[in-house]
């Protein structure tokens, strides 16, 4: 399984910074959301191509639960985009992407964990 942990955790990070650049009322508001909605975009970009993880065998329910945490987490981002823009309670919205990053951190553990045991599984593991 290949994944591209850098990729996501460099879009996690834009993102991270673009959440907490200085929020004004105005014009600097609207720039802090297109900001925002752009490195979302680069997170879901980085989502969809992360690299379907196996099936084999004993890791087949963790892959599972992997895929279907990666459809929810595309879903809540694509809720999320017309917010940003949009939402008056901004935030609300700041609150619920820090959430979503979070939520991110741990998928992306989760990835690498299936990935790492992956690997174990073909070399042998310790045994």
């Amino acid at each position: 399984m290949t994944v591209t942990t850098t990729g996501m955790a460099a879009a996690m990070e834009g993102l991270h910074e673009a959440l907490d650049a200085p929020r004004r009322p105005g014009a600097p508001e609207g720039s802090w959301r297109w900001s925002v909605r752009q490195r979302m975009a680069a997170v879901r970009d980085a989502l969809v191509v992360e690299a379907d993880p196996t099936d084999d065998g004993w890791l087949a329910a963790r892959s599972g639960s992997v895929l279907r945490e990666r459809r929810s987490l595309l879903s809540r981002l694509g809720v999320l985009g017309p917010q940003v823009l949009n939402d008056p309670d901004t935030d609300a919205v700041h609150a619920e992407l820090h959430r979503l990053l979070v939520d991110l951190s741990h998928h992306l553990q989760r990835v690498n964990d299936l990935a790492y045991d992956d690997v174990e599984l073909e070399l042998g593991g310790s045994e």
